[in-house]
């Protein structure tokens, strides 16, 4: 059974979980979710110890009134639960991004990286969208303006598990009950403190020497795809997976197709 633990990160107290035993393997969630969507994984590698964690403001991790950085956060969560071992990170969208930076702010705590349709620090802003998800856009601020958050719930489901072009609800069952739960949370979470903005790590891909797994779905934004292409490009030592019929969060969709794909990949690995 997973462990449950706590630990304090300045203001914050940092709610997660580990499993197993072993090298480190942390799973970074997405912005539009909390720990609970690596549950599948968490109990999937044996020979590693897993962790995941809510940061803040989502799951059972609350903000607190600071600047604070992600990748101080995640260093703390490092130091507690696996001090000094190079960890294997693995991060989805917001999380891929936190890999990323923590990648380039402490190189030799990054054995590996996983990034699943990631965010990038730095990357070019994207002004033009298809009319399809412009409208979409539009819908979505017209929700924000009204505050109405169960309208920004069931936009965000549609964009994110089911995939921008694709029919609201091709997703359904548990994967979305659980993202409506976890999204919801973080949603009506009372927001405080401010993210210190991280350097921008789109100019400095080369820099991440570590083997990389870059996995996007074909459904997802088409503006993620290509940046996905472009990390594939920069980085050094990178391999692409592209899953067909995905969107945004492929290990919700599909558990069992994305766990092979990781479970592979991790097993590749050189030792630590």
């Amino acid at each position: 059974m997973p462990e449950p633990f706590l630990v304090v990160s300045g203001l914050a107290t940092i709610a997660g979980e580990k499993h197993g035993a072993g090298p480190p393997l942390v799973f970074l969630h997405a912005g539009v979710a909390d720990r609970r969507m690596w549950r599948e994984e968490m109990q999937a590698f044996p020979r590693f110890t897993t962790i995941a964690y809510d940061r803040r403001g989502f799951g059972e991790t609350l903000h607190a009134d600071e600047t604070y950085s992600h990748v101080d956060d995640l260093r703390a969560v490092l130091d507690a639960v696996a001090p000094g071992e190079p960890a294997v990170l693995v991060g989805c969208s917001q999380g891929g991004r936190i890999a990323l930076d923590f990648a380039l702010a402490v190189p030799p705590l990054a054995r590996a990286l996983v990034l699943v349709a990631p965010a990038v620090s730095g990357a070019p802003q994207v002004d033009e969208f298809a009319p399809p998800i412009q409208a979409w856009i539009d819908k979505m601020e017209a929700a924000e303006e009204a505050s109405d958050v169960d309208r920004i719930n069931a936009l965000e489901a549609h964009a994110w598990l089911d995939g921008p072009l694709q029919p609201e609800g091709r997703i359904s069952g548990a994967a979305r009950e659980l993202f409506l739960a976890m999204n919801e949370l973080a949603l009506r979470a009372e927001k405080r403190g401010e993210e210190i903005e991280p350097a921008s790590a789109y100019s400095r891909l080369h820099e991440v020497v570590v083997p990389t797994l870059v996995v996007w779905g074909d459904v997802d934004f088409p503006h993620i795809g290509a940046r996905c292409e472009h990390l594939v490009r920069e980085l050094p030592n990178a391999q692409a997976l592209r899953l067909p019929g995905a969107a945004h969060l492929p290990n919700l969709e599909d558990p069992a197709r994305f766990g092979r794909a990781l479970a592979a990949f991790v097993n590749s690995l050189p030792p630590s």
